[in-house]
């Protein structure tokens, strides 16, 4: 008998004490994904992806700036990091560049409703190399997500939190699609 009431016990306590935190809690904000996209790990600013083999960084530069032009977003920026710390008689390990883009039109609500939002602006996406499972270089993109950066503001508005959610929507778009190469 004890071991009928024993069992269901141990079972939640060690339930109870997981580490293991939920993917999201209900009404937690955060863009979409596409399908066959990697989920969006609640616990992180970053969002990372591979890019896919046979997709080069010429490739995906090209299909940044299309695919973001057609989104209407402007890239005022790209900061080269990896040509920098050349310059410093360092090897980069790859390549390592951040580049910016806007779009006031799904922007300008949090910006107005909070200007010390400004401190994230421009949106970020950084193209880099590192070490894959294989020891060798693999490109990837990843970005600063947005609805995670509006957990720094207090009380944001409602609008702010759907600006925010649609930008990093969009900015997701744009990965999944620069990933792959496409135009």
């Amino acid at each position: 008998m004890h071991k009928n009431i024993l069992i269901p016990l141990l079972l939640l306590t060690i339930t109870a004490c997981s580490t293991v935190k939920p993917a999201a809690t209900q009404g937690e904000l955060f863009g979409k994904v596409r399908a066959g996209m990697p989920a969006i790990d609640p616990s992180t600013a970053i969002y990372e992806l591979a890019v896919n083999d046979g997709v080069s960084y010429q490739d995906v530069i090209e299909s940044l700036k299309s695919i973001s032009e057609g989104m209407n977003f402007v890239n005022p920026a790209n900061f080269p990091i990896g040509e920098h710390i050349k310059l410093r008689g360092i090897d980069p390990q790859g390549i390592k560049e951040v580049r910016s883009f806007c779009n006031l039109s799904m922007g300008t609500e949090i910006i107005l409703d909070h200007p010390e939002f400004l401190v994230f602006a421009p949106c970020r996406i950084a193209i880099y190399e590192k070490l894959d499972d294989n020891k060798k270089l693999k490109l990837f993109i990843a970005m600063d997500r947005p609805t995670f950066d509006l957990k720094s503001i207090k009380n944001p508005s409602e609008r702010a939190k759907k600006s925010a959610q649609e930008l990093e929507t969009a900015l997701l778009e744009i990965m999944d699609k620069v990933r792959k190469g496409d135009f």
